[in-house]
């Protein structure tokens, strides 16, 4: 398939590269800035199969040119990961990109017969809901309560109504929790994971002392990448909304130790009382995500937990560092 990921040069939207590029898919990445260097050098084997288009995704003719050459599927990546700070500063900005710059590929991706689009939206959309339920599943009603949680929650809806307007094969799917390789902290995006926080106190020759566990359904980037890919390529899916999570809450504080034994000298702890701490916890504790729907219907399942993240993340991190 051809396959165009907006917001292709970010986190997420690099592993689902890789993921898409070892599947055999040719991929086209169209976002604001380049690949990182050492991305580029990793996927350089792919030649060909792979492009890059630096564009911002507000520029409604070049979008229309770009789906205009031809492609089988969109995935919608693009996106301010906002925290407070951010939301603060930049709140319409938020929604301008998170919401109304996705509905110009929208439209582009009727006119051009676009077989299938996949929005890639976040448990925050179930928002203070998670803090009511034991486990969230897709009809759980959602609260959103932060302009990111509303943003993202706003973005499925107006994908979803593009479907019944216009009979569009659109998706969403709301991802938990992800953290892995080429997580970087930028303008858009000022929450980085738990563990991309240790790992830089790592890389800066510092112990990484946690504020508090971090207990989230962590979900690895490459597994979350897989459930995107296979919604990418399902013939007929049953459903228009999708969970992808590892369906376990583990704490970030575990993964660290779990990292650290792999690299005699590291450490990863709770601070102790009045102990500075540079790594902050993103968002409250909330209930993880099922994953049943994906798991019935495709039978897929996260592969790795706490440990098995660790160790892949560490192989990772010995060839990287120097992006971290």
């Amino acid at each position: 398939m051809r396959i165009v990921i907006f917001g292709g040069t970010g986190f997420v939207g690099l592993n689902l590269a890789e993921v898409l590029l070892a599947r055999g898919h040719e991929v086209t990445l169209c976002d604001r800035a380049a690949s990182p260097p050492a991305a580029q050098r990793s996927l350089a084997d792919y030649g060909a199969r792979l492009k890059t288009v630096q564009g911002d995704i507000s520029d409604v003719d070049a979008i229309d040119a770009l789906v205009a050459k031809g492609c089988d599927a969109i995935v919608l990546g693009a996106a301010i990961t906002a925290g407070d700070d951010l939301e603060r500063a930049s709140p319409a900005r938020v929604l301008e990109i998170n919401v109304m710059a996705q509905i110009p590929i929208l439209q582009a991706a009727i006119r051009h017969n676009v077989r299938r689009v996949v929005n890639l939206s976040s448990a925050s959309a179930y928002g203070a809901a998670g803090q009511r339920y034991q486990m969230l599943d897709e009809e759980t009603p959602c609260d959103p309560v932060s302009f990111y949680a509303v943003s993202k929650f706003t973005s499925e809806r107006s994908v979803a109504r593009h479907a019944e307007l216009f009979g569009g094969d659109f998706l969403n799917v709301r991802l938990s929790a992800v953290f892995g390789p080429w997580e970087r902290a930028g303008a858009v995006r000022d929450t980085p994971s738990h563990q991309f926080q240790i790992l830089a106190a790592f890389a800066r020759g510092e112990p990484a002392i946690m504020p508090g566990p971090g207990f989230k359904d962590w979900t690895y980037a490459p597994d979350a990448a897989e459930a995107v890919a296979v919604l990418i390529e399902a013939e007929r899916p049953r459903h228009r909304l999708y969970n992808i999570s590892s369906g376990a809450a583990w704490s970030a504080l575990q993964w660290g130790e779990a990292f650290a034994a792999l690299h005699p000298g590291l450490e990863c702890r709770l601070a102790e009382p009045g102990e500075k701490t540079f790594i902050k916890l993103h968002g409250g504790d909330r209930a993880p995500l099922s994953v049943a729907r994906m798991a019935d219907e495709f039978g897929w399942r996260a592969r790795f937990g706490c440990a098995e993240s660790a160790a892949a993340m560490s192989a990772w991190w010995m060839q990287h560092k120097e992006g971290i």
